[in-house]
């Protein structure tokens, strides 16, 4: 009977969807309140919004958005009941408090085919500048009760940000095939994610593509794959990078992902030939390289090299910003790697050391 909108700031409003949802709630009795995300959720966006809203005898919160507005839709979710501040649970810059629930039930609709938010039990939330982070309020109670994956909203985004959302979703199929605590059944996912985001990529990227409706349908499936299989076996060295890169920068996630993910592959091989060269990973960088190349190799070792020549050559096409863009300087790579070595890093195939990682950036 009362519902908690989470949107974002103006793209739902703006669609024809807002004009049919809010009068239908109106018919159906449901009393909604909304939330609105500008950006990357901090932990003040989320604490104000407990306050707001948690004696409102909230029944259940609806994210619909990008990643970000799921991952503050999550966080609100959970503590709409509980009503302490997000900070008691925060990792790495919290309290350290256990989180005991009870949540909210929670609706993602994602509209954006990237994070796989819809899938995990993770919130990150930010907060900028040069004492910022970027780390998860993670409770398996915060999964979604519900969640609804409709290829066509993702119609009405721009090129610039199906390209970033993208590059987000391969970049987590990849490092979760390749990730320590990988499984059979995650393999499986994720070569299936990446097998449809190779078909269904491009046609949504490129304007006017008379294939655009499959391959929505195509990426929203990739998205929703990398979810699952973050959530269940971990990324890698992008996304460890990721952390400090959106905590010190303006820097959006999926245009640090689409940035990084072929020197991060480049490296990550290198160091595996010198270092371990029986890792299981080397061989599925070369299937990866197979799958996206779409043609054979002679050998395992070109197969790999074909994949980071992939990648490149994507960067290049989508023409994402480099970090300098975003006022990054050379003399900044100590303090983000000195800041890397969170979560995501502890499942790179192999630890990367401190040379490798200034190299990569």
């Amino acid at each position: 009977q009362r519902t908690l909108l989470v949107t974002g700031r103006r793209s739902l409003q703006q669609s024809p969807r807002w004009e049919h949802l809010e009068p239908q709630l109106g018919t159906l009795g449901i009393r909604h309140h909304r939330v609105v995300v500008d950006g990357e959720p901090s932990p003040e966006l989320v604490d104000e919004a407990v306050a707001q809203h948690r004696h409102h005898e909230i029944d259940a919160v609806a994210g619909i958005g990008g990643g970000s507005v799921l991952d503050a839709a999550k966080a609100i979710a959970g503590l709409l009941r509980p009503g302490n501040s997000v900070m008691d649970h925060l990792e790495g810059v919290g309290r350290g408090l256990p989180y005991t629930g009870p949540s909210v039930p929670l609706i993602a609709v994602p509209t954006t085919a990237g994070t796989g938010s819809e899938a995990t039990k993770n919130a990150v939330l930010s907060q900028q500048g040069p004492a910022g982070f970027k780390k998860s309020f993670r409770d398996p109670r915060l999964v979604a009760a519900v969640a609804i994956v409709d290829p066509s909203l993702l119609g009405s985004c721009p090129k610039e940000l199906i390209a970033a959302n993208g590059m987000d979703a391969f970049t987590q199929l990849l490092e979760s095939y390749v990730s320590l605590r990988a499984s059979p059944y995650t393999d499986a996912l994720a070569a299936s994610g990446m097998q449809a985001f190779q078909e269904g990529f491009w046609p949504a990227w490129t304007p006017g593509d008379p294939l655009a409706e499959k391959g929505y349908a195509r990426l929203a499936y990739a998205s929703l794959c990398s979810g699952i299989t973050l959530a269940q076996a971990g990324l890698g060295s992008v996304h460890g990078l990721a952390s400090p890169l959106g905590a010190f920068f303006p820097i959006p996630h999926g245009v640090v992902c689409g940035t990084l993910v072929a020197a991060a592959t480049r490296v990550n091989i290198a160091a595996l030939r010198a270092r371990d060269a029986g890792n299981p990973s080397l061989r599925k960088y070369a299937e990866a390289g197979v799958l996206l190349g779409g043609q054979m190799f002679n050998s395992e070792a070109d197969a790999q090299d074909g994949l980071v020549t992939t990648l490149e050559d994507w960067t290049k096409r989508l023409g994402l910003p480099r970090l300098g863009d975003f006022g990054m300087q050379e003399t900044d790579i100590d303090r983000v790697v000195a800041n890397c070595r969170g979560g995501s890093m502890q499942t790179n195939p192999l630890v990367l050391n401190d040379a490798e990682l200034g190299d990569l950036l």
